[in-house]
């Protein structure tokens, strides 16, 4: 399947033009930012250059080691209309050519990604092949392993075309100007950034990795009981799902922007969720996490495969009990105000966290 791979520069990167590919989705393009520090540390003084669906664009103001990003519209080939998806099809591929890329790793792998990375020109062209029948579109591709995390994975991909290991860097960077949305909201609710906080994100993307929302109601309930304030987080399309929320007093942050949510994260102390991409944007910008999950997911907040509250193999994520995510979020909190604050535990009378 691997083809021999073309020699490495030695300089640094001087002259390199490198494009890296991933198009989606939330948690997929944050799996690649560890490879990308890693191309970054291997290729300094390269210009690096991302492709992504254009939703997208504003987590990469994150990935500190890009230089510019090339937006597609996705929307356009979902629309079907012919002339439309050509002119946008022409205009991205002579855009790539312009940008006289050297080097491209495609970290999707699909048909469409594939076309691309060979349509660049580039001399050499990195890429995973889920089917033999897209081999041709690269100069080093390399058999899809599926039993790896995907930040491992991606990691892999780079190192076995020849990139050398260098220490991980799994580090999302927020501006303060982009704190600022997260601040103004704590302000409007009343909330102190100087008190625990625990965000809540009760929705994922498929059902059958959802944790029911009257759970984490309860979850929510108990820490309010106990002078911990809550945010739940949710898309612009959760909005009257989350009405059960607002109505028992908390405050919702449906529908904010990435960044402000992503701020929100931040001022927090612990983010709580299922396999969700906002899940591992809070571990990409150091935060600590529970995962909802499966026993038998390869996915995990990465670098931490013990921040999860696992199913048992024959149940699925709605059967976890609150108890022992309320147990998980306890044990943080402990840690986290050990010798800042009081803080007590029902059920614990006298205990301290």
């Amino acid at each position: 399947m691997e083809k021999p791979a073309a020699g490495m520069p030695i300089d640094g990167g001087h002259g390199e033009n490198i494009l890296l590919i991933r198009l989606k989705s939330l948690g997929d393009i944050l799996f690649v930012l560890p490879a990308l520090n890693l191309m970054r540390d291997n290729f300094p003084h390269a210009r690096i250059t991302f492709l992504v669906s254009s939703e997208y664009v504003p987590l990469l103001r994150g990935f500190s080691a890009i230089d510019s990003v090339i937006p597609i519209d996705r929307a356009i080939y979902r629309r079907k209309k012919i002339r439309a998806i050509w002119s946008t099809t022409l205009e991205l591929v002579r855009r790539l050519r312009r940008e006289k890329i050297t080097l491209v790793v495609d970290f999707q792998g699909y048909g469409e990604t594939a076309w691309l990375t060979w349509l660049t020109g580039a001399r050499r062209r990195w890429g995973y092949v889920y089917r033999p029948g897209s081999a041709w579109a690269y100069t080093r591709g390399v058999e899809f392993p599926e039993k790896l995390h995907p930040v491992h994975r991606n990691l892999s991909l780079a190192t076995r075309c020849g990139v050398s290991p260098k220490p991980i860097r799994n580090e999302f960077l927020l501006t303060e100007a982009e704190l600022r949305p997260a601040r103004w909201f704590f302000q409007e609710h009343g909330l102190d950034p100087a008190r625990p906080t625990l965000f809540i994100q009760p929705f994922t993307s498929t059902l059958e990795k959802n944790w029911p929302l009257e759970k984490f109601l309860s979850l929510a309930g108990h820490w309010r009981q106990r002078e911990a304030q809550v945010i739940f987080g949710g898309g612009p399309m959760e909005r009257e799902s989350l009405r059960p929320v607002r109505e028992a007093g908390f405050p919702v942050a449906a529908g904010a922007p990435l960044l402000a949510m992503a701020g929100l994260m931040k001022l927090c102390t612990l983010v709580i969720g299922g396999d969700t991409g906002l899940i591992h944007l809070a571990v990409a910008m150091g935060k600590r996490v529970y995962m909802l999950t499966h026993s038998d997911d390869h996915v995990f907040p990465y670098g931490h495969p013990e921040w999860v509250v696992e199913a048992s193999p024959e149940a699925g994520v709605a059967d976890i009990e609150v108890s022992r995510v309320v147990e998980a979020s306890e044990a943080v909190l402990r840690e986290h105000l050990a010798g800042a604050r009081a803080f007590a535990v029902s059920g614990c009378p006298g205990a301290m966290l």
